[in-house]
């Protein structure tokens, strides 16, 4: 723990020399990052440039176990790549970044939810799938192009108990209440000058059932960044992101788009998703 902690000294130090991202791609690289170390339960909330950024670094509780071998195996097990969604489902060229499957891994909805519940000392409880696959499709690069091309949808895909599936969205609501409004307070550092900054983050469930079996619409929402010393504007007021969270039989895909990315474009791509994960559902559609 000590060199981790030491580690996120050092990249605090070095804030000020970083161009973050937009919110919407930072949670998509936290997703994919998750799935490849323990991150250690830090959190650094830093206002730079004209965003609020956030980085949630806990949010997982507990490594899950190894599914046991005495669980019961479902008829189907690992999901098959083709029940993801594909660059050609979407309105804007796309290419696809290599996509990951794990064995129980946590369901996650939003990292920075998560931080929101640790820090009233409520622990996250992310549910336990099965088996999951994620990818990430990004905006078409082409061949000269100056920059590389930015995230346009994120989709993460678990197969989970029976049990579980019939609950999970009705447990949704539970999940997101403490955060209904909660008040984040960090550092930042702006046009060479550091100080304490706090937003105000919403979480709210906005939509249900337009896709698959169930499905939920989860909006988060910040307010504009302000010095909390002074009340002096940090920022302009971030741009809302949003999450579709879809079931269709033992599958639940939780689905965000990147920066531009609409709501409607959301609920486009859940029902499309939920298309193709019918094949791969216990019981099929």
């Amino acid at each position: 723990m000590r060199d981790e902690l030491a580690f996120v000294e050092r990249i605090h130090r070095e804030l000020s020399d970083v161009r973050w991202p937009e919110p919407q791609e930072i949670r998509a690289r936290a997703r994919r990052r998750s799935r490849r170390t323990i991150v250690a339960a830090t959190v650094a909330l830093t206002l730079v440039g004209g965003s609020a950024a956030a980085m949630a670094g806990g949010g997982r509780g507990a490594v899950p176990a190894p599914v046991s071998a005495t669980t019961p195996t479902p008829a189907r097990g690992e999901i098959a790549d083709d029940s993801l969604l594909r660059p050609t489902d979407l309105a804007q060229p796309a290419q696809r970044e290599l996509s990951q499957s794990g064995l129980g891994e946590p369901i996650l909805i939003d990292h920075l939810l998560g931080y929101c519940r640790e820090s009233q000392g409520i622990t996250p409880v992310w549910q336990t799938s099965r088996w999951s696959r994620s990818q990430t499709l990004l905006r078409e690069h082409r061949v000269g192009a100056a920059t590389l091309g930015g995230v346009l949808l994120t989709q993460d895909l678990y197969r989970v108990t029976p049990e579980l599936a019939r609950s999970f969205l009705a447990d949704l609501d539970g999940m997101v209440a403490p955060c209904a409004e909660w008040r984040g307070v960090g550092p930042y550092e702006l046009a060479g000058k550091a100080g304490v900054g706090e937003a105000v983050h919403r979480w709210a469930v906005v939509d249900r059932n337009f896709a698959g079996d169930g499905a939920s619409l989860v909006r988060h929402t910040v307010s504009r960044p302000v010095d909390r010393a002074t009340g002096a504007p940090l920022a302009d007021e971030p741009q809302s992101t949003s999450t579709a969270i879809v079931r269709v039989g033992d599958l639940i895909a939780v689905l965000s788009v990147g920066q531009g990315g609409t709501e409607a474009d959301l609920r486009r791509m859940a029902t499309v998703a939920a298309g193709r994960m019918c094949l791969a559902a216990n019981p099929p559609c």
